[in-house]
């Protein structure tokens, strides 16, 4: 492998071998074969996305050598101090989605810490912070978090805590691109209100027509979507089957006990495979 290659991965995985075990924090990834893992921001701050992912939505936080990860259910996200290239609204990944127990009083919190309530600029018809959406019988708002991350919030009283629950991603062939995750991904085809979606262990990826074509993911403040992935070298070698392009192919990296891919999607949002990683 060559150097700047391996620098890279490992500069991507942010210091995993000194990793920190993070029990029964994968479980999708642990109880199924292919599942999503984790996330990977670019931050200016890494301090402002722990108060907001950790002392505000309630991550769990923990230190993976130098750097900060926010562990929620069933999703890690990686925060790599490096300054992105813009917001995730305007790249293919416009947002991402959780539920929480308590919408209504998280919502002022927010705004009272700094940040952007835009429920109003980006849902139609909402006047005020938090909206019922009479379509999907949800209470839902929508924040803009450090380095313009912008994050659903959608309402579910049942729950103890913050639950994993979409990527939203925007093209402008809403359905050719799920087509293309049922295909390659699994995903199992449907509808959530007027969006069509394509559920895999442990997350919905939602998908929505964009006006113009979005920016692809990589440098952004969500630079890359992560999936944990049993035996990752067949998967590889069935996508490359299908005609799927690597941007760096399936590599091991024994030292980490880890095994990755790299691949964009063809409306540009920048997919890591990860094989290993639901064991720490």
């Amino acid at each position: 492998m060559k150097r700047s290659t391996l620098a890279a991965i490992c500069l991507a995985l942010a210091a995993l071998p000194f990793a920190v075990p993070l029990p029964a924090q994968l479980l999708a990834a642990r109880e199924n074969p292919f599942a999503v893992g984790h996330h990977h921001l670019n931050v200016t701050d890494a301090a402002a996305h722990k108060k907001f992912w950790g002392e505000l939505l309630g991550g769990e936080l923990a230190k993976f050598g130098e750097t900060d990860v926010v562990k929620l259910p069933d999703t890690l996200l990686f925060l790599r101090q490096q300054q992105p290239t813009g917001e995730s609204n305007g790249s293919t990944v416009n947002h991402l989605g959780y539920r929480v127990p308590d919408l209504h009083g998280l919502a002022p919190r927010l705004k009272a810490a700094g940040f952007e309530m835009v429920t109003k600029d980006v849902v139609s018809g909402a006047t005020q912070d938090v909206h019922y959406n009479e379509s999907q019988d949800v209470y839902m708002a929508f924040v803009k978090g450090p380095d313009g991350i912008r994050v659903e919030l959608m309402e579910n009283k049942a729950l103890d805590g913050i639950a994993s629950h979409h990527i939203h991603i925007f093209t402008e062939d809403d359905g050719a691109t799920r087509d293309w995750y049922v295909k390659h991904f699994g995903g199992k085809p449907g509808m959530r209100g007027p969006f069509k979606k394509a559920d895999v262990p442990g997350i919905e990826l939602t998908f929505a027509r964009s006006d113009g074509p979005p920016r692809p993911t990589k440098g952004r403040v969500v630079d890359h979507i992560g999936f944990e992935v049993d035996n990752l070298e067949a998967f590889c070698k069935k996508l490359e089957g299908e005609g799927v392009k690597f941007d760096i192919p399936f590599r091991k990296i024994e030292r980490m006990g880890l095994s990755v891919a790299f691949l964009t999607d063809p409306w540009g949002t920048y997919i890591e495979l990860t094989e290993g990683l639901d064991a720490f």
